[in-house]
């Protein structure tokens, strides 16, 4: 049986500054509670609904009632497990190949959608501003659908991590080079920006490479792409271009 202080406790895990105080976060759902029972995560408890089996120890097990992991879900439509897990420690950030760095991402679907894209492509490494959204926020981890635990992601002054770099930098701008035309590219960081403002001033200075994917419409009057779908065309392109030159 749960209690009220357990549920007490899987609630304040809505929010980022308990997160951090008690470094857990939940998840939701079975697909993603799968994803991240296989991985290096560590769990702390589960809660499921009598119909719902996983493999772990019985006494990291809770059966609760659908009403009382409704009281605890983060989500809109209530599913039929929650697991807590620990929080992973920070890891070094490889820059032999490419990284994605996000530039003040406040969307958590987007946040999550990247993580996704990132694990798609093949990219180990994400580095999120400290002004970007909580990746533990429930949200994004239910956006990843389990990629979270295959993208090893670190949060920083991204001003003061690129001013260290040696590799190329490479921004996404309305005003830039033509994707689809970029010859002899070398691996690097690919900045994505803002939903609203895009690359803020302060990156902008540190890109050595700016990019943008061409618009073809013929009223041409979209202003911008959402983030995350500029994100999947960047990387889908820089992926190619890049295994083509080889």
């Amino acid at each position: 049986m749960v209690t009220k202080n357990q549920i007490k406790l899987i609630k304040s895990l809505h929010q980022k500054k308990y997160r951090k105080e008690h470094q857990l976060f939940i998840a939701e759902g079975v697909k993603v509670i799968e994803e991240l029972l296989r991985s290096s995560f560590v769990l702390e408890h589960l809660y499921v609904t009598d119909q719902v089996k996983f493999n772990v120890p019985k006494h990291q097990v809770t059966i609760v009632s659908q009403e009382d992991l409704k009281k605890m879900s983060a989500l809109t439509t209530t599913p039929n497990c929650l697991a807590v897990f620990h929080c992973l420690p920070s890891k070094t950030i490889d820059f032999s190949d490419w990284v994605v760095a996000l530039d003040d991402i406040r969307d958590p679907g987007n946040l999550g959608t990247i993580i996704r894209l990132c694990d798609w492509f093949g990219i180990r490494h994400l580095v999120c501003s400290l002004e970007t959204v909580d990746v533990y926020n429930p949200k994004v981890i239910q956006a990843t659908m389990g990629s979270v635990s295959r993208v090893n992601i670190e949060y920083t002054d991204l001003s003061a991590l690129m001013q260290t770099l040696e590799v190329p930098v490479y921004g996404t701008f309305l005003g830039g080079e033509n994707i689809y035309e970029m010859r002899e590219v070398q691996p690097g960081v690919i900045v994505m920006g803002n939903e609203a403002n895009g690359i803020s001033p302060v990156i902008e200075q540190l890109v050595s490479r700016k990019i943008t994917i061409p618009r073809f419409g013929d009223l041409q009057q979209t202003e911008s792409l959402n983030v995350a779908m500029a994100a999947s065309i960047v990387l889908s392109e820089f992926r190619r271009t890049v295994f083509s030159e080889q």
